[in-house]
């Protein structure tokens, strides 16, 4: 498996994930006074606003480093065939074989 950058939103959702499915597990065992579900949603938010401030402020203190120029080269090609030499082997692999076999051996199909 492949390591990936970490994702803050995902794992926000899934830590809030796991702590209402806590919460759930732990009302069915004992008896919890919850408090009301507009506290909860604010809370959220808040939370949720929070982790975006740290995450904008994080993003913007990345430093973008300086590109590096490459030097280009140019290499004759590899033996200095000539292009007589390039121009038959592009003919040889473009031919069919079929019709190389024919011509090679008539007759014999």
């Amino acid at each position: 498996m492949k390591p990936h950058r970490m994702d803050g939103v995902s794992l926000s959702f899934g830590l809030l994930f796991l702590l209402v499915a806590l919460w759930w597990a732990l009302s069915q065992v004992f008896t919890l006074q919850l408090p009301a579900v507009g506290w909860i949603v604010a809370g959220g938010l808040i939370f949720f606003g929070v982790a975006g401030l740290l995450g904008a402020i994080r993003s913007g203190r990345r430093e973008v480093p300086a590109p590096i120029p490459a030097a280009a080269t140019v290499e004759p090609p590899p033996g200095d065939l000539p292009p007589e030499v390039h121009a038959s082997i592009v003919r040889e692999l473009l031919d069919d074989p079929s019709e190389k076999f024919t011509r090679e051996h008539p007759g014999e199909h």
